[in-house]
């Protein structure tokens, strides 16, 4: 069964909140949202940190798109193993945890970022992070990579057009190869 980590993003783009990618990256992101409610496992942490994280870029009451009925679909399935299982992680400090794959990597991401990484490496099964226009997870998946942390980018061509815009001087990395299989 699939089991993964959802980055707060692709919740945003899946609600068309996220006004610079294409259509095709909001298409993708609502077809993964709605594709894991039916046939996967979401990994979140037993403290929330994740689902505050939701919380606070979202709206469930009216929801007005595919992110926010993701939501309150996990806000209602949260005591279900068989849709939601949720992991401890250790606060070390403020946004950073013991967790972390990679504890050099840590201090380089985002302070939001940081819960999802270390969710998905607190888990057995290291599900994948999903990962949907955030140009700077286009430098950090090899590291991850090398921690056995896979990130798939629903949006790839978005998130590299984003870093050669954000980083025009930076080396291009390619987003990781999409499996065959979703």
């Amino acid at each position: 069964m699939l089991k993964v980590v959802i980055d707060t993003n692709v919740l945003l783009v899946a609600n068309q909140q996220h006004d610079e990618v294409s259509t095709e990256c909001v298409a993708s992101c609502i077809e993964r949202l709605q594709s894991i409610q039916n046939t996967g496992v979401v990994v979140i942490d037993d403290s929330f940190i994740i689902l505050g994280e939701y919380q606070n870029k979202t709206r469930i009451n009216p929801p007005r798109g595919v992110g926010d009925v993701f939501l309150k679909w996990l806000l209602r399935n949260m005591g279900n193993p068989a849709q939601v299982e949720m992991v401890n992680v250790t606060l070390t400090a403020t946004d950073c945890y013991a967790e972390f794959p990679d504890q050099a990597l840590q201090h380089e991401f985002d302070p939001p970022d940081r819960i999802f990484p270390s969710v998905a490496n607190a888990h057995p099964d290291k599900p994948t992070i999903w990962q949907a226009a955030d140009c700077k997870w286009i430098d950090w998946w090899p590291a991850l990579a090398e921690q056995g942390i896979k990130v798939e980018f629903l949006c790839a061509a978005d998130a590299q057009r984003f870093h050669k815009i954000k980083f025009p001087r930076q080396r291009h990395v390619p987003a990781p190869a999409m499996p065959e299989n979703k």
